[in-house]
């Protein structure tokens, strides 16, 4: 991040989200094809929260491009089962549905490569239905393949950082499988960004400007599984279906491998938190007949509300200290020349998007901190047995912020 978009955005407190009617009138969005600043891919795309298409010159030096894929263009079957063979992988079943989702099975990867030769040689199709690899952990599985590397411009990713360093689980998959495998209609886990990469073939996305899915509801309030589905026209079930806006497609349809991560920053972490506190919400609803029942009502709703969604308030708050010492280490560096206080596999990251992005980073979790002391379920929490203590953590981050300032590092106005 550089100087001036630093100034921009260093005192937002609201993140300002224009109109998405541009996208969905005009059914356009922007494809990316020469050089951009990861400064004007900040302001134009990841502050306002809008889509974008990168060109395939993007990845064109990755090593999957080169060996997952044959000189067709095709799935290189042979060198798949070379790398992976044995590996057990997640497999979805495309033709039925289980709670809104496609059921999944693990099979070995050598497995699944058979079946989907045996479907595009019987014309696309099988008893078995269409099978589809997807949420596989592949770089976690196997970090030394190196066979891609993340573009600078997703590269401020709290998502994976806070749980590489708790080293419990991360948001990177690759997805396989042949034409006509699907998603069901979904948002992303705590409604993070996402970036996809296709390394052969072509997909179909419809995406729904955020607010349109409430026009998508059932006469229950569930959202479709399937938004091609003619029964989302049938007011009877769905009376406000016609009210939404047309998706905005990108088509691309065809036997496909594809990158995908999940991932957050401060340019999102507000709509995380929006999600937490419905969550939370939704759950307190569920079970509000026991409240008067329970001395400890509220702290089964926190336990449940991370069985549903995978984490809870108490686990944000750690997930908010962590990304906040990682940064004050760094500025800290940045001062002292000693960079021995932050993870070494987060030193070239840091290094690249510079002490700016660090410091709009802590402001915003500063931010989200005085959201969480203003917030009367967060004020239930046994804060004793928090990793955070969040007015220290907050005089930690302003200290930290000014004693950088006085280093002229950072922008003052």
């Amino acid at each position: 991040m550089d100087r001036d978009a630093y100034r921009n955005c260093c005192s937002l407190v609201t993140i300002p989200r224009q109109s998405y009617e541009q996208f969905w009138s005009s059914h356009f969005l922007d494809y990316i094809d020469k050089e951009l600043s990861y400064s004007k891919f900040f302001k134009k795309y990841l502050l306002p929260n809008h889509p974008c298409m990168f060109s395939k010159r993007f990845t064109e030096d990755w090593k999957c491009r080169k060996q997952w894929v044959s000189d067709e263009g095709k799935p290189n079957f042979q060198k798949l089962l070379q790398e992976f063979d044995e590996t057990p992988v997640p497999v979805a079943n495309c033709n039925a549905k289980e709670y809104n989702a496609n059921p999944k099975q693990v099979m070995p990867f050598k497995e699944f490569i058979h079946y989907w030769k045996e479907y595009i040689q019987n014309g696309h199709s099988s008893p078995k239905g269409c099978l589809y690899l997807k949420d596989w952990h592949m770089s976690r599985d196997y970090p030394e393949h190196n066979v891609y590397s993340t573009p600078a411009f997703f590269s401020s990713d709290w998502l994976n950082e806070y749980w590489d360093t708790i080293e419990v689980d991360d948001y990177r998959f690759v997805y396989m499988g042949p034409k006509g495998s699907w998603t069901p209609f979904h948002a992303d886990v705590f409604r993070s960004y996402s970036w996809s990469a296709n390394i052969c073939g072509r997909k179909k996305w419809l995406l729904y400007p955020p607010g349109q899915e409430e026009f998508l509801r059932d006469t229950h309030g569930n959202l479709p599984y399937d938004v091609t589905s003619a029964e989302l026209r049938d007011r009877s079930l769905f009376p406000h279906s016609e009210e939404a806006c047309q998706p905005l497609e990108i088509i691309q349809e065809e036997d496909t491998i594809s990158i995908n991560h999940n991932w957050l920053n401060g340019c999102n972490v507000d709509i995380m938190w929006q999600f937490l506190q419905s969550e939370l919400l939704s759950v307190q609803k569920e079970i509000d007949e026991w409240r008067n029942t329970m001395d400890s009502w509220h702290q089964h709703c926190q336990v449940i509300m991370k069985a549903c969604s995978g984490i809870n308030y108490a686990e944000f708050a750690s997930f908010l200290k962590i990304i906040a010492e990682h940064r004050m280490s760094f500025l800290n560096a940045c001062s002292s020349g000693d960079s021995s206080d932050y993870p070494r596999h987060l030193s070239e990251t840091l290094t690249t998007l510079g002490p700016y992005h660090a410091a709009f980073d802590l402001q915003r979790v500063a931010h989200i901190i005085e959201c969480l002391l203003c917030n009367e379920d967060f004020k239930r929490l046994d804060h004793s047995t928090l990793t955070l203590q969040p007015e220290t953590m907050l005089q930690q981050i302003r200290d930290t912020i000014q004693s950088t300032r006085g280093q002229h590092l950072l922008y003052q106005e």
